[in-house]
């Protein structure tokens, strides 16, 4: 499971070093909200590793599946992961792959360690894997090293300090301190997404959004360009700016 994130990029070199006569497959599920520059990252990496790499996609945006589905994503119902990344990912592997001969290996690390409980269950009768808990158990930090060997540059959204590089940089899933980098660093990505919040909501005639307001003891929702707005008036009460939240595609029911 190829995202173009540096751990999945990790997984995949101690796959082959592992099972160095196997037949590997990078497989990526595109959601076509991504940044422009994990299309290189990805390319790149699978040359260099001399791995094949399937691109999956239904043409698709997140947004575009929040509009089919009549509902916009949020923390508790990721609907573009299950579509865009989930879904389609069986769909392929049922097609191609032959459970009693493939183990599929996805790219979560120590941080994540809680989840290698929950997915082998999402994806039986498939055998599933976690390279970086491997012994020694891996830190994706350590792609850094393999890259500089392989005169590859990391995603430039990790350059400016972003947790992962999945979805342009953000998710549904995102925390207030998450917002409030991307407000500050991908300007024109936070912008993108708060105005198709607001022509989702237009088209749904309805008061939905990706966020929740608990001012008051009240839970309600707030829109992106509410938070926004709170942001600049320093009116913080009750946001946690230091919560990153998690991209959590491929992980989660």
């Amino acid at each position: 499971m190829y995202s173009g994130g540096k751990a999945s990029f990790l997984a995949a070199i101690r796959v082959k070093e592992k099972y160095p006569d196997s037949n590997i497959v990078l497989m990526f599920s595109d959601t076509k909200t991504e940044d422009a520059d994990l299309y290189r990252f990805l390319r790149e990496t699978a040359s260099q590793l001399d791995l094949p790499l399937v691109e999956l996609s239904d043409g698709r945006d997140i947004w575009e599946v929040f509009r089919d589905n009549k509902f916009l994503g949020n923390n508790r119902v990721p609907v573009c992961s299950r579509v865009l990344k989930q879904e389609i990912s069986a769909r392929h592997i049922k097609e191609f792959y032959e459970p009693s001969e493939t183990t599929l290996h996805f790219g979560i690390d120590w941080t994540e360690a809680h989840r290698a409980e929950r997915i082998p269950k999402l994806w039986e009768p498939y055998h599933v894997d976690f390279p970086l808990l491997w012994d020694p158990v891996a830190d994706k930090e350590e792609a850094a090293s393999h890259l500089d060997l392989m005169g590859i540059k990391q995603p430039r959204l990790y350059d400016l300090g972003a947790p992962h590089n999945n979805c342009g940089g953000l998710c549904v899933r995102a925390g207030h301190g998450h917002l409030k980098w991307a407000l500050e660093k991908i300007p024109d990505v936070y912008a993108q997404w708060e105005a198709k919040e607001q022509e989702l909501r237009h088209h749904l005639d309805a008061d939905v959004a990706i966020l929740r307001d608990r001012r008051g003891g009240q839970t309600k929702p707030m829109t992106l360009k509410t938070f926004r707005e709170r942001l600049f008036a320093e009116d913080t009460e009750q946001l946690d700016l230091l919560e990153f939240g998690g991209c959590g595609c491929m992980l989660e029911e």
